[in-house]
């Protein structure tokens, strides 16, 4: 059965997503067999195809919310059909959908796997808005993140982990999705991308996880390479931002605001003792069609 589906493509600092509305009945939970609902995993993996689709770092599907105190429910897939809990960078890309929509509120509460998250509006324009996010606590628990590492306990810091390309000292947390953090001083002295490649699926992280090589620039300053579950090198990853910048607060080398600058721009992170991590960037509008999937 072939399906007519109506997207936008946004990006939140080069980090691309193709974002659709569907309603209720068009899709179905996790786990559900439904013959009706439409296989989000399989469309995620053909819509973001860079030759044969349309091509992103992943789709959203954006549906009602199970409550009316909320704008929207949102669930998020990588380019590689996974589904993942939360995306900064995506989730930002959804208020963007949701304002050029016809939604006019400065604040907007989104139903996902990590949680309700409000976002607030700091600046509108007619393609292009920047958002402040609350992303919620980071999780510290190795159990909870996961990080199945024997002796491992909170907040894992500077755990030396062991991999083909050497061992490092890497610090666990999760912001809703896993995050595994390194520090380097040169990102061209070390082969990132293929230590990242490892980490993703190393054993120790039974759900994957999301890789960031941080660079300390002054104690306001980072500079960060990203590697996400699921999908690859990323020119900028927002809950990679917030990992990248947690880690570096815990490691004492910057105080508790951060600019992250990324490939594609800088992200702001702050995160005030016993409070929750608040992230600050852009969402932009690209371009919107329907996409036809043989489903």
């Amino acid at each position: 059965m072939e399906t007519n589906l109506r997207f936008a493509k946004l990006h939140g600092l080069g980090n691309d997503f193709i974002v659709s509305r569907l309603p209720a009945g068009k899709t179905a939970s996790r786990n559900s067999k439904s013959r009706s609902a439409l296989p989000l995993r399989r469309l995620a993996r053909a819509i973001c195809q860079p030759h044969t689709g349309v091509g992103a770092d992943g789709f959203l599907a954006v549906l009602p919310p199970r409550t009316r105190a909320n704008d929207a429910r949102v669930r998020f897939f990588n380019a590689d059909g996974s589904e993942a809990e939360i995306s900064g960078n995506g989730i930002r890309c959804v208020g963007g959908f949701l304002m050029k929509a016809g939604n006019r509120k400065k604040q907007l509460r989104i139903e996902t796997l990590a949680g309700v998250k409000v976002l607030e509006a700091v600046q509108v324009e007619a393609r292009r808005w920047q958002f402040r996010v609350g992303m919620g606590r980071p999780i510290f628990e190795p159990a909870k993140i996961p990080f199945a590492a024997k002796g491992a306990v909170p907040p894992v810091v500077g755990f030396p982990l062991r991999t083909k390309h050497g061992q490092h000292r890497v610090t666990v947390t999760s912001m809703g999705n896993p995050h595994c953090s390194l520090f380097v001083r040169s990102f061209d002295r070390v082969d990132w991308a293929a230590i990242g490649r490892e980490l993703e699926s190393h054993p120790y992280f039974p759900n994957r996880t999301n890789v960031e090589f941080v660079k300390v620039i002054s104690r306001g300053e980072i500079e960060v390479r990203f590697w996400e579950r699921g999908v690859g090198i990323t020119a900028s990853s927002g809950t990679g931002s917030c990992g990248a910048a947690v880690a570096s607060i815990l490691n004492g080398y910057t105080d508790r605001r951060v600019r992250v600058r990324t490939t594609a721009g800088t992200l702001s992170v702050d995160w005030p003792e016993q409070g929750e991590v608040v992230l600050t960037g852009p969402a932009e509008w690209i371009a919107e069609g329907v996409y036809s999937f043989a489903g």
